[in-house]
């Protein structure tokens, strides 16, 4: 949640008239944050959390995943209260860029250790009926596209807070939003101590019965977990070899094209425009003419049909799959984009009520879609080995197009700049039509099948549209065959 409640409120805080003031100039009797000084607010963050996703990588690899929660829970403890007292534009900005280390941990933390507890080590684990049959394949969608929830309810959070204190004529107005950040960090550093280790980490490391231990936490102490840990070393050991794979495995050979997808699905979110239709929604539906009580509300809506969309996810990531789920979300994406730039150019008062209804529908289907369904593809087609390295590599990525995107949207839209107001909907509009073009041709099918099965099918380099026609029992012969 702390990365989704700092992601919106970078972009909800522009629409806050005292952090303007206090932080921009005047332009034609209103408060202005300059440009270049609200692009460098933005990036920074992500500027932090493309080092921070690497670095939690190296540490979650060394001192576990769960040290590596509290370093980043620690990291931004320090940087939010750096945030929150700083009264100049530097001092702000180096908060943001140390806060953005801690939220690279947070956003690299939750895939990498959600996938590895939803991962079975072996194809008799999950087809065997009986008692130590733990985490069912079904659950594995369901699990990843939680961890998009955490940053849609940050979001809300984050819009609820601007609302409440928005309004304020005091330094309040921004800085109690910002100090309650503070809530995650204290949240993780009180119950990291009660949550296990990843049993797969305890695993590599030879400490067998600490991931006894830890799976019964995770499942309960009535289940026998002993033949569970088994077959997860054993899996383990046939893997020996690539223990400490580099980070250039994930460019080669076929795990070339299941790092592209993992981080694809990423580069689809930005595509479509996210930062500029939720991140700048307060602040746009101002410029569109409403007021900032009216703006706050609908920030507000717009969040909450997030969280609505999020939740809704788990009765369809399983019910219509990944590929058709995804591509019709960046087809719907796609034309409410063109909307929104259409009814810019509207000479009526009611075009901005179409924008705004649009833009709530764009939340609802966003987090509904490709939102959760980014995490479930990063988590399903990933190589095992690599899972680390090419978690590191999807928060590298958002944090790069997250730059890309709050350096150039500014200037789009700022009333001092280019002045696009929903014509941005427009260049997004493009970049999200090309972007579903493509994923007709990457997107894989993968629902209900085991790690094995995804390993085969890549393997056999059997193209990633065709991988959903292919049934679980001939996965099952072509895996025999090659063992044979």
């Amino acid at each position: 949640m702390g990365r989704g409640f700092d992601a919106q409120v970078n972009g909800a805080m522009i629409a806050v008239p005292a952090f303007r003031r206090d932080f921009g100039y005047i332009f034609e009797g209103e408060a202005v944050l300059p440009a270049n000084w609200q692009t460098a607010f933005n990036v920074v963050s992500a500027v932090g959390q493309f080092f921070g996703g690497f670095i939690c990588a190296w540490a979650a690899d060394r001192i576990g995943r769960r040290w590596a929660v509290v370093i980043g829970a620690v990291v931004c403890t320090g940087a939010i209260v750096g945030q929150t007292a700083s009264e100049t534009r530097v001092a702000f900005l180096m908060s943001k860029l140390i806060l953005g280390v801690g939220l690279g941990f947070y956003l690299s933390i939750g895939p990498l250790v959600t996938s590895e507890v939803c991962k079975n080590p072996c194809q008799l684990c999950e087809t065997t009926a009986n008692s130590y049959q733990i985490t069912p394949v079904v659950l594995r969608g369901l699990a990843t596209a939680g961890v998009n929830l955490g940053i849609a309810l940050g979001q809300l959070l984050s819009n609820a807070a601007v609302k409440g204190f928005g309004e304020r004529d005091d330094r309040w107005a921004y800085r109690a939003p910002f100090s309650l950040q503070l809530f995650f960090a204290a949240f993780l550093l009180a119950g990291i101590w009660f949550a296990p280790e990843s049993p797969w980490y305890l695993v590599r490391k030879g400490r067998y019965e600490d991931a006894e231990k830890a799976m019964k936490q995770l499942w309960g102490k009535d289940k026998e977990v002993a033949v569970k840990v088994a077959a997860m070393r054993a899996s383990h050991l046939a893997h020996a070899e690539n223990e400490n794979p580099s980070i250039l495995e994930c460019f080669r050979g076929t795990n070339l094209i299941r790092t592209g997808i993992s981080t694809g699905a990423f580069v689809c979110q930005h595509l479509v425009g996210i930062i500029f239709v939720l991140g700048y929604s307060s602040y746009f539906f101002q410029l569109a003419g409403l007021d900032p009580s009216n703006s706050f509300d609908l920030g507000v809506g717009v969040t909450a049909c997030g969280v609505l969309g999020n939740v809704l996810s788990w009765f369809t990531v399983n019910r219509f799959g990944r590929r058709f789920w995804f591509i019709l979300g960046m087809s719907i994406l796609t034309a409410l984009l063109f909307l929104i730039g259409i009814m810019d150019v509207v000479p009526s008062s009611g075009a901005k009520w179409v924008q705004a209804a649009a833009t709530v529908i764009y939340a609802f289907v966003y987090f509904n879609t490709i939102g959760a369904l980014a995490f479930v593809l990063l988590g399903e087609t990933s190589t095992p080995s690599l899972r680390g390295h090419t978690t590191a590599l999807a928060t590298a990525t958002q944090s790069c197009l997250g730059i890309a995107m709050n350096i150039a949207i500014p200037y789009m839209v700022n009333p001092d700049e280019a002045n696009l107001r929903g014509k941005v909907g427009f260049v997004f509009g493009g970049l999200a039509a090309a972007a579903t073009v493509a994923c007709f041709f990457y997107i894989p099918e993968l629902k209900g099948k085991s790690f094995d099965q995804i390993n085969t099918l890549f393997e056999n380099k059997v193209a990633p549209r065709h991988m959903g026609s292919y049934k679980s029992e001939d996965i099952e012969h072509e895996m025999a065959e090659t063992k044979a």
